[in-house]
């Protein structure tokens, strides 16, 4: 963990593109609730092979241009280069400067994957096509990417990914710490020293937790998984529940040099808000970049 301490803190929440006028001024109460607790940026999700990519568009431009700095996530899968340069010369007029750069999933029933099919394919591309006008963050997997063939082809991925020209990473969440220190670890042997920022799930609702995380391959640990489950419906029971293991695990986290946290809000903000102020995060110092 020793590399990731000399690293200045930044804070994020990620956000996906709603889908109606009422999931639009959602988000916008969203939004601003956790804009007040002052992040460094938020994100915005980009949708199997592009689905969501006007959407994307219109919630980054509509953030940015409201004097709050955006980070939009750009898949490879289903694009081509040139409408892949289009989105980076877009963002680039626009003042945008930082870009969550991923591989992305094929929709259901579409076969082929378009002219770039690896994350470090589409981090290299963005170099070539806009120099360094953006800051690359790639995805990063403590517990492993579920489509990995092992461990270590999945690690010799995310080196690809650094060599390609990926300045930072936010990982895929997680409930046990030892996977996130044990990845940095991992590499720091590689030689690989960029920021990796932890990505934070809050608990609010055991069902949908529990879906997402056999979709994406995160481990819910047993003992959180069983006191789940003992709550059944009393949501309050599971809220107070959630929010004591998260900030538990993001104070350890910190404590132990991480370079900061990335909140999956999935539209919410009441979990995320609680445990930044659990956390006192509002009494930080915010980046510059």
């Amino acid at each position: 963990m020793e590399s990731q301490k000399q690293f200045n803190r930044r804070f994020s929440f990620e956000f996906f593109p709603p889908k109606t006028d009422q999931g639009k001024e959602k988000l916008q109460a969203v939004r601003d609730q956790l804009a007040e607790v002052n992040p460094d940026f938020f994100s915005v999700t980009f949708g199997a092979g592009g689905s969501t990519r006007d959407r994307t568009i219109d919630t980054v431009l509509s953030l940015h241009n409201q004097g709050i700095s955006t980070a939009p996530h750009l898949s490879c899968i289903g694009g081509s280069r040139e409408s892949v340069a289009e989105l980076l010369d877009l963002y680039m007029e626009n003042g945008i400067n930082r870009i969550v750069a991923l591989r992305g999933d094929l929709p259901s029933g579409m076969g082929a994957g378009g002219e770039l099919r690896y994350a470090n394919e589409l981090v290299s591309f963005i170099r070539e096509h806009s120099g360094d006008a953006f800051n690359i963050e790639v995805a990063a997997y403590p517990e492993f990417h579920p489509q990995a063939r092992s461990a270590e082809d999945d690690l010799k991925n995310f080196v690809r990914k650094v060599k390609a020209g990926a300045n930072s990473a936010i990982t895929q969440y997680f409930f046990n710490v030892d996977s996130y220190f044990y990845f940095i670890d991992r590499l720091e042997k590689m030689g690989v020293t960029i920021p990796v920022v932890p990505g934070i799930m809050p608990i609010v609702n055991y069902t949908n937790l529990a879906r997402f995380s056999e979709m994406c391959g995160a481990e819910i640990p047993r003992w959180i998984r069983k006191q789940l489950e003992a709550y059944g419906d009393d949501s309050e029971s599971i809220r107070q529940f959630g929010e004591e293991v998260v900030t538990g695990m993001c104070e350890k986290l910190l404590e132990a040099g991480a370079p900061g946290l990335h909140f999956y809000t999935l539209n919410q903000a009441t979990a995320s808000v609680n445990i930044w102020n659990n956390l006192g995060l509002a009494q930080r110092d915010k980046i510059s970049f």
